[in-house]
């Protein structure tokens, strides 16, 4: 499996990156080849007699090797029988059966599946007397050091850097200990726990020094909100602000990232800076507006000099001066602008990023969780209801694991005082309640009844109902999908499935859409945007011999978790300030998820924060390069088959 060098030819030197980094296409191919990897080294330690040390880790990022090794172990006969493994890290305090626990973890994606003896796998004890921690974690290093040391040490980054639980301060020195964790890190894992409050504030962590003694170290990240941690990890300073730089000490360690996590990289941000590239019309822009942003100049006014100055002269002497690139690009960037995003009738459309024909088309709107519509893309979403579109919104997974339990408790009670104020015989609904009631109030599990996940579930549909009525969607053009990867009541997911996809393409088929919004937004750290999106790629892929899809264009919103590059951007939607406003008010239907949601991960500002200020942000780029002013831009890139 061959790694994707984007814009630089494998073999060159990468005189920015101090660690050797491959990216790869997705996450799958680069965790095949770390899996494939591992598995070479397990088989020639076999073949010498001799116990292969591993040191491995937890969390999203290793899942998928973990699954090719059991994968490999089942098909391909690869024995773990030589295997002798330590763990980096546990929670402290925590029950070593608990669903958070890193013990059920690792049994559950690896050890249960395959045939490692039970006495040679190690992790770190969660329900250790404190008295004894300290005596522990030396017995843990030298225990690792008898066995000769760590043959191969695969780790993940947190958002903040740290490896293993060693936190931002962790110096290049220190040792397995019990250590208090960051709040960016219990934060990003609140999703996993059910809420900050659930998170423990310690863990055990492997130290920074057993690390770096490994023989070999493999890092994987995955994703963009990765992308500037891992750009300071390779190309910074070797700093305990950011503790996975140490990695630069080390004379065999290698980063594994995807396309996303790469983005920040100087090859991929600026590949200009380090090597020749080819000149083409998407190369050009991304130039033109990171000199603009960079010299905080507009295209317009940048000159030969800047150009020169900033390793583009071979830019200026394929293409011309200055003046005739920057307004090309200038150009360019103005025919994204468009306040008609489903087209602009009667108008020629040479230069507008959508056809006028038809002049009412029928639109639809996939959201991955009942208020990404209105989060990401409300203002375009108003427009193309007021501009007389046929749309269409479908809402992918009921979102019912992010409604907290006294809000399900208090529409429950409602039901039931409806019920004796109106004199309504609801004896089923007050058994339900009470039953509904003992069970959250005992309860112990990340996981919901039945009965409180459906009314989870029809709060966040009555909520999607009111947002859509706000817009002006008639009732008839709301879909609920419910797709069924999502409904497992945990925060882990199904894999995507044929059934996940039917649901998506049957609705694809009824509607017959001239334009499709879905969410591009991977970032999203619950994972369920990328899987929603899967679903629909392979819906359309299995629909494009359908006569219709000829006339369907597939754009991309963003905006819940990051925004498009500039020069990514192929159409940008304008709001006037009463526009951004009525946009508030669409997401403020949403009542569950104000105030305080049970996933908020590190940002603590609410959604309809997080968009406006995305938002204006993203019309401020464009008005920093020299173009129009506007309160707030929403911005979409075209999806092709």
């Amino acid at each position: 499996m061959q790694a994707v060098n984007d814009l630089v030819s494998i073999g060159q030197p990468i005189t920015y990156e101090k660690i050797p980094t491959h990216i790869y296409a997705s996450s799958k191919d680069a965790s095949k080849a770390v899996a494939i990897e591992i598995a070479d080294l397990i088989r020639k330690k076999a073949a010498e007699g001799k116990p292969c040390i591993l040191g491995l880790a937890t969390g999203s990022s290793p899942k998928t090797v973990y699954a090719e090794l059991v994968r490999m172990h089942r098909e391909e006969g690869l024995s773990f029988k030589n295997v002798v493994s330590y763990n980096l890290d546990e929670y402290y305090p925590m029950e070593p059966d608990s669903i958070y626990s890193y013990h059920r973890f690792m049994k559950e994606q690896l050890f249960d599946h395959v045939d490692i003896p039970t006495t040679h796998y190690h992790l770190p004890g969660g329900t250790l007397p404190a008295q004894r921690i300290q005596e522990f974690c030396k017995a843990y290093e030298q225990e690792i050091e008898e066995a000769g040391g760590l043959d191969f040490q695969l780790l993940g980054i947190g958002g903040n850097g740290h490896i293993g639980f060693n936190e931002p301060g962790s110096l290049i020195n220190s040792h397995t200990r019990l250590i208090t964790l960051d709040h960016s890190t219990r934060a990003a894992a609140a999703a996993e726990f059910g809420g900050l409050h659930k998170v423990p504030r310690k863990a055990i962590t492997m130290g920074v020094t057993t690390i770096l003694n490994a023989k070999r170290v493999v890092l994987l990240a995955w994703g963009e909100r990765k992308a500037a941690v891992i750009k300071g990890a390779v190309e910074g300073e070797v700093t305990e602000k950011n503790p996975a730089s140490y990695l630069q000490t080390h004379g065999n360690a290698t980063f594994i990232i995807d396309q996303h996590a790469a983005v920040e990289l100087t090859r991929i941000k600026s590949p200009w800076a380090v090597d020749a590239i080819e000149w083409d019309d998407q190369m050009i822009k991304k130039a033109a507006t990171f000199l603009s942003l960079l010299l905080k100049k507009p295209i317009l006014k940048l000159t030969d000099k800047d150009y020169n100055d900033n390793g583009m002269s071979d830019l200026l002497a394929s293409h011309g001066s200055s003046y005739d690139i920057n307004i090309k690009v200038f150009n360019q960037l103005q025919h994204t602008i468009t306040g008609w995003p489903g087209g602009k009738p009667n108008a020629d459309d040479t230069n507008r990023p959508e056809r006028k024909e038809p002049a009412r088309k029928r639109v639809l709107i996939f959201s991955p969780h009942p208020d990404d519509d209105i989060i990401s893309m409300g203002g375009t979403f108003q427009r193309l209801v007021d501009q007389g579109h046929d749309v269409h919104v479908a809402y992918q997974t009921s979102g019912n694991i992010a409604v907290a339990d006294d809000e399900a408790s208090r529409f429950m009670e409602f039901v039931v005082d409806y019920n004796n104020k109106f004199n309504i015989a609801g004896n089923d609904a007050l058994a339900l309640f009470e039953e509904a009631k003992s069970f959250l109030k005992n309860k112990d599990t990340e996981t919901d009844s039945p009965a409180v996940r459906a009314v989870k579930g029809l709060i966040r549909r009555g909520e999607a109902k009111a947002t859509a009525r706000f817009v002006g969607v008639p009732d008839e053009n709301v879909h609920f999908l419910d797709m069924p990867f999502y409904e497992t009541g945990t925060i882990q997911k199904k894999p995507l499935g044929p059934e996940d996809v039917e649901v998506v393409a049957n609705l694809i088929d009824q509607v017959k859409p001239h334009q499709i919004y879905a969410a591009g937004d991977f970032a999203d750290p619950h994972g369920t945007h990328k899987v929603c999106w899967d679903a629909i790629e392979a819906a359309l892929k299995k629909l494009k011999p359908k006569a219709y899809m000829n006339e369907c264009w597939v754009w991309l919103y963003r905006g819940a978790w990051a925004e498009w590059e500039i020069h990514e951007i192929e159409m940008a939607v304008p709001m006037s300030p009463d526009q951004v406003l009525k946009k508030r008010y669409g997401i403020f239907k949403h009542q569950s998820q104000k105030d305080g949601v049970v996933f908020q991960g590190e940002d603590s500002r609410e959604f309809w924060q997080r968009a406006e200020e995305r938002n204006a942000a993203t019309a401020k780029l464009y008005n920093d390069l020299g173009l129009a002013d506007y309160q707030a831009m929403e911005a979409f890139v075209r999806w092709h088959f």
